[in-house]
């Protein structure tokens, strides 16, 4: 199957949207229309990865859709856990509880403000399979369902493949975050082909700072960076890591080991410490003191992705080979970083193509083969960050949002008109790419290229991009740069009144237009003028 169909929905495409950088700006939760989706998932503060994911997702529908549909949220407590929750939180519902399933499916069914129901469902999340509250709770539910499995796995007993394929069945949709998750529900499980929907999982549009500067912030000038993150648990596998590290550090002793988060609560409830206490132990008899630093926080998302920024080569060790997705590794993906991964399914669909390296699970001498080749080959490393980069492009939590909302205008047969919410115009790469004769031709991520040159074609669209911004806004936005465009469009024309495209750094015409054909840069050429 090619790569493109990861970006399905039930086999029907969705293009990739153009979104501005994020800015880490809040985002306002107004209410235009009285059309709501109920997410019913664990929620913020709790400190878990469903939490997170489901928060940036219905940020995500909220920027985009707000004049459309309204996400609001049902968030999951237990007897032990309650917290204080933001606005968009409109219920709460204690899995421990039968009679608090009853009052919420009174609720859901009751508001007619609320058009379907998306859960995020993780196993222990609701209740183990073979109980009944959950599944009863589904059947009574007269909106419609989409349910998004965060966990599918192979080869199930009885009384898991009845549980699965019973939720599959109460519910209209489901939603899987890779190929191969959907293909276990297809060759495992007896589900409808027609319910289940791909879409992967969310990542954020990066800015991407100066690596050198955020290292200075960080104190860690001149080192080279590994880093994994995420809730600490044993089968994060951090234990395989630390046993790679010394060969690491004796041919590269400058090394520096980065393990960011907290201890995950349910580890912490069952066994406290005991986990970090055992990694930190380790670090003290390898005499690793100096190449690794625990940073025990829960991150804020600014702080997480300075530091995935900041990395050289991000390591996955996780030991359970059937770990479906992982946003920890999405995540570094999205901030270019050099991938080096045990092969649960997520990363062998991810880092195909030269976008990574694999390891078998808990080998530390692969680990630190694979980690010495990296940090010896500076190019293979730089094109291993820029091909992870390409490959999760297309996942931002926009594409994310637009392929939900899609789904649910499906189900709802039509009955929300979608308006989307277009950004700010956003004209600072613009700007970033013209030098002072004309727009680049090429950037590497969003660092301009100066020895790219410059082409015909990019000037033009420049030209109509900014002519466009003037007669929407007013804004001359620097007439300086209108008139480089223009100068350069000038100088690409010649005596018959026909224009060549590629200009090398020196201003100077390259063999390259004698090759191709240049009818499409000449059409663009007057289009602007």
């Amino acid at each position: 199957m090619e790569r493109q169909d990861i970006y399905s929905v039930n086999k029907i495409k969705f293009s990739p949207v153009y979104v501005p950088a994020m800015n880490n700006m809040p985002v306002t939760f107004t209410k235009k229309e009285n059309n709501e989706i109920l997410v019913l998932t664990s929620f913020p503060p709790r400190e878990c990865g469903i939490a997170t994911y489901s928060q940036d997702l219905v940020m995500a529908i909220t920027k985009s859709f707000s004049r459309s549909l309204q996400p609001v949220i049902c968030a999951l407590e237990t007897n032990e856990e309650y917290f204080t929750y933001p606005t968009e939180v409109r219920y709460t519902l204690n899995v421990n509880v039968p009679g608090e399933y009853d009052t919420m499916v009174q609720n859901i069914n009751a508001d007619e403000r609320i058009k379907a129901v998306l859960i995020q469902h993780e196993f222990g999340l609701f209740e183990q399979p073979g109980e009944d509250r959950f599944l009863k709770f589904l059947s009574r539910i007269k909106k419609p369902v989409a349910i998004v499995f965060h966990t599918v796995l192979p080869s199930p007993n009885p009384v898991m493949k009845t549980y699965v394929e019973e939720m599959a069945k109460l519910s209209q949709a489901v939603i899987v975050m890779t190929l191969h998750a959907a293909g276990v529900l297809k060759e495992h499980y007896t589900i409808d082909d027609g319910r289940i929907n791909i879409i992967p999982h969310g990542t954020h549009v990066v800015k991407h700072d100066d690596k050198r500067q955020l290292k200075k912030k960080y104190d860690l000038t001149g080192r080279k960076v590994l880093t994994t993150f995420g809730l600490l648990s044993p089968g994060k596998g951090i234990e395989t890591t630390l046993h790679a590290l010394p060969a690491i550090v004796k041919k590269y002793p400058k090394t520096m080991f980065l393990v960011l988060g907290k201890t995950h609560p349910g580890v912490v409830k069952q066994e406290g410490e005991k986990y970090r206490q055992s990694l930190e132990a380790l670090v003290t008899e390898k005499g690793l003191q100096d190449h690794v630093r625990f940073v025990n926080q829960y991150l804020s998302l600014p702080d997480l992705l300075e530091y995935l920024q900041l990395t050289d080569i991000y390591l996955f060790t996780s030991r359970d080979p059937q770990q479906a997705v992982s946003g920890t590794f999405a995540y570094a993906m999205s901030c270019a970083c050099a991938i080096v991964s045990t092969p649960i399914p997520h990363a062998r669909e991810l880092i195909k193509d030269n976008a990574g390296l694999l390891f078998d699970f808990q080998n530390a001498e692969q680990l630190a083969e694979q980690v010495k080749r990296l940090l010896g080959d500076n190019e293979l490393r730089r094109n291993m960050s820029l091909n992870a980069l390409h490959v999760i492009s297309e996942t931002s939590w926009e594409n994310s949002a637009l392929a939900h909302v899609n789904l649910f205008k499906k189900l709802l047969k039509g009955d929300i008109k979608l308006k989307y919410e277009f950004p700010e115009f956003n004209l600072s790469h613009i700007r970033r790419m013209t030098d002072e004769f004309a727009m680049l031709q090429f950037s590497k991520i969003n660092r301009p290229d100066p020895e790219s040159g410059y082409t015909l074609d990019d000037n033009a669209r420049a030209l109509i991009a900014v002519l466009s911004y003037y007669e929407l806004t007013g804004n001359k936005e620097r007439g300086k740069n209108i008139k480089k465009y223009i100068r350069l469009i000038e100088h690409c024309q010649q005596a018959d009144g026909k224009f060549l495209n590629y200009v090398n750094s020196e201003k100077e015409f390259t063999p390259q237009n004698l090759a191709e054909n240049l009818d499409d840069s000449n059409g663009r050429a007057i289009w602007a003028l």
